[in-house]
């Protein structure tokens, strides 16, 4: 199959939901309520939209089977940065993916069972009351020629989750993004990347440098602080978890010991802790929050070059 189209998930989601299978899910399961949390910002992945759809189609026609009458099945879309290997069913990687959850309160799978899912046929004898019994064997091959994963969690009685991630693409499917770029280009200011991942500090670095700044990177925090020690940057972004050594935070904490007033951003792939917080009240101008995209990096570094409350 072709999956090299440029697709939105959440595309993938309402045109499912306005679908006629969707409409006979419904009327075959009267007593079950769809929600959806669809992220605002989501990025966009390379895949078929055809077999992404199917697949999303398997996933809550299954959710809704586990329910015996009344019940719920949420469709969950978000942006997710894997800062460290997730071990669940699949291993996910470190990386950047669009994650797509489907999850219900139904009556759960067994411990007997998880192995055994997303065999072929197996669906129909254990989980569903209906269909092929391929309904899972399908989501599991369109995520793996997706080049994704897929996590779950599921107790007998407690309901299922099944989230599929797939890999960011910074392929646009239109140019509108690019009417606004000035607005945030930069004036050959020099920017260091502090982050522990290859690929992050490769993909801020080429982002960043493609928006007129002149960058350098390193990969922890002690080398940041070994770094300025010889040569002045306009702003530094950090990555807050680092390992081995020092976080954003104690690497923040030793720079402006040395540089009182270093302007800088805190980046993450998590949501705001206290740690972060910490950052923010010692003088960074902003919190980050990754995938990064050229958006939202630039927009952060143009406004933190431009603060006079950081300087």
């Amino acid at each position: 199959m072709a999956i090299d189209e440029v697709v939105k998930i959440n595309h993938i989601v309402e045109a499912y939901l306005r679908s006629p299978e969707y409409q006979k899910l419904l009327s075959d399961h009267p007593l079950i309520r769809v929600e959806t949390r669809l992220a605002d910002d989501l990025m966009n992945i390379s895949g078929s939209a055809v077999h992404l759809s199917k697949a999303l189609m398997n996933l809550v026609s299954n959710a809704a089977e586990a329910i015996v009458q009344i019940g719920r099945v949420t469709i969950t879309t978000t942006n997710s940065y894997i800062d460290r290997p997730i071990r669940g069913y699949d291993v996910v990687n470190e990386g950047e993916y669009v994650a797509l959850t489907v999850s219900d309160n139904g009556m759960g799978i067994g411990a007997e069972d998880l192995g055994r899912i997303f065999e072929p046929f197996y669906t129909k004898k254990k989980m569903g009351r209906s269909g092929t019994g391929l309904g899972m064997a399908v989501v599991w091959g369109t995520v793996k020629d997706h080049r994704g994963y897929i996590d779950f969690e599921s107790e007998e009685g407690n309901g299922s989750r099944f989230t599929l991630y797939f890999p960011v693409t910074r392929r646009q499917a239109d140019v509108a993004r690019r009417v606004a770029i000035e607005e945030y280009m930069g004036n050959g200011e020099t920017i260091l990347v502090v982050d522990d991942v290859r690929e992050q500090r490769e993909i801020a670095s080429a982002i960043l440098t493609t928006l007129g700044y002149r960058v350098e990177s390193v990969d922890r925090g002690e080398a940041a602080v070994t770094f300025l020690a010889s040569t002045a940057v306009d702003l530094l972004i950090l990555d807050m978890i680092m390992s081995p050594g020092m976080d954003g935070l104690d690497t923040y904490r030793q720079v402006i010991r040395r540089h009182p007033g270093q302007k800088a951003i805190i980046a993450s792939g998590f949501s705001e802790t206290a740690r972060i917080r910490e950052v923010l009240k010692l003088g960074a101008a902003s919190y980050l929050k990754k995938p990064y995209t050229i958006e939202n990096i630039g927009m952060a570094v143009r406004a933190a070059l431009t603060s006079a409350a950081n300087a």
